[in-house]
Formats: structure tokens, sequence, C-alpha cells
């Protein structure tokens, strides 16, 4: 018995708009394979249905019998539509502003300090969870700006030397300005993209920023400046406060921990 395939009575539901839609159903009988029945209702559903075009195909059984392939039955069903997707040159743009997490040692300000009767409590001059060997200092939040940029990039423009700056920008931070942030204030996290046919490519790029500070002050030590994704520490040495040992801070070292990079060569503009 041959592979057939029937419209059903309730099949070609379907939606206007710019999101349009129409499904078409079906009933195929005759195989027991779904692959055979797959490529029936290929066969039979028109590949183009009221001007869109056909998206998919699926098949579900309805009753299989491997011993009678004749007596099986399976439903189709095959989708059309056409939606909407974001032209080549085009750009979203989509943000959090979440923060970060920082391990610090040194407050900004001690504002209250409280002893026992009788006693003074010593000045660790900021210096947070002061030990006999150590300062463990504490975990805060600080601010960070987390977002993406997902641009619709001619298939002419990304080539593999493209792609090979993608990945050398990397975990660098922004050499000059860039959305309108300074420099120094944006890490480049990287970027994914995929092939939309054969037009353009859609590439999703991610950023994170943290400000530049320019006048900070631990203990006794001021005018300190550090950039957005530098790595600020303290260290520390003994001193004496009302006859009692205590740690204080006597230098502040700023480190560069990430390379710079010229964002231009994301190709996304400034």
């Amino acid at each position: 018995m041959p592979i057939t395939v029937e419209e059903r009575a309730e099949s070609r539901e379907s939606t206007t708009g710019d999101s349009a839609s129409v499904e078409l159903q079906y009933v195929i009988r005759g195989t027991a394979s779904d692959l055979e029945a797959k490529v029936a209702l290929g066969d039979a559903a028109p590949v183009l249905y009221d001007g869109l075009p056909r998206e998919s195909r699926r098949v579900s059984p309805v009753f299989v019998d491997i011993n009678n392939p004749d007596g099986s039955i399976w439903e189709g069903v095959a989708r059309y539509g056409r939606t909407p997707r974001p032209a080549t040159g085009e750009s979203e743009f989509s943000f959090d502003t979440g923060g970060g997490t920082q391990h610090v040692t040194q407050s900004l300000a001690t504002v209250g300090r409280h002893a026992a009767p009788g006693q003074t409590a010593p000045n660790f001059s900021g210096a947070i969870g002061v030990t006999r060997d150590s300062v463990e200092g504490v975990d805060i939040t600080v601010p960070v700006f987390n977002w993406t940029e997902t641009h619709y990039l001619d298939d002419v423009y990304v080539t593999g030397s493209y792609k090979a700056s993608l990945f050398r920008l990397t975990g660098k931070v922004n050499q000059a300005g860039f959305r309108g942030f300074e420099p120094g204030e944006v890490l480049f996290l990287g970027a994914s993209g995929s092939r939309r046919g054969d037009e353009d490519w859609e590439i999703t790029f991610r950023f994170a920023a943290s400000p530049n500070r320019r006048s900070l002050t631990v203990g006794e030590i001021t005018g300190i400046r550090k950039r957005g994704w530098e790595y600020l520490w303290v260290r520390y040495a003994d001193a004496e406060d009302e006859g009692v040992l205590v740690k204080r801070p006597v230098g502040v070292y700023v480190e560069q921990v990430y390379e710079y990079g010229d964002f231009r060569q994301l190709g996304i503009g400034t």
C-alpha cells in the first residue's frame, strides 16, 4: 500500500500581521517509519503558502504497528511564516547594573569606635577585620555596569581576520573613550556570533564598565588615582596605639592587570 497524505478538515489555522503564520495539518497513512512520514509530508505540503515560506515540518504518531505498516497513522503539521528579524546594519542593546563583588581591606571611613569601660579602642585607620597577624577585610558590592550589544554585520565584513581581532580584544580594556566611558573603564568580555543564511552575521558583544577613581584616601595616604579595572591593594605594618599593637596602612599599590586595546577594531563604532 502506498503512503497517503490527506489534509485534515480543521487545517489552515492562520495568523495575520507582522508575525503572520499558517499551519496545514495532515493525516499520513501507510508507513511505520517517522522518517518516511516526514518525507511524504514534505512532498505533499507546498513550499510556499499564501505568500509565506514553509518554516518547519512535524510528524507525531497516532497509531504505529511495525508488523502492519499499512495500518499505521501519523499526524503531520507544516508550518508557514515569516518571523521579522533585524536588517543588516541594525543593532539591539540590553544592560543591567547588578554590580560586582570586591574584597576590600580598608573602609572609606570608620564611623564608630567603641571600647569596654575603662579602655580605649585601638585606631586601625580604617583597616577591616584586623587580627594579630593579618587584615581579613570584607566582600562588598561595587558598581559594575554590564551590557550586551547585538549587531547584524554584512557577511563581507566578518572575515577570519575580523574574528581573530575579536579574540585578541577579549579581556582587554578600552585605551580610548568608548560608549561615553573614559579610557580604562570598559572591559570587553568577548563576543559570540552566528551566520544568518548567506546575508549577514548576528554577533553579540559583551562589556562591563567600572568607574575610574581620581582621589582615593587610605588611612593617611591621599591622592590615589585608580582606573576602573586596575587592582588596588594595601600594605600594612605594625604600629602602636594606646599601648596596643595595631595594623596601619603604610603603602597603597595600584596594579595594571588587564592590557589595553583599540575598541575601534570591533567595528561597531565608539
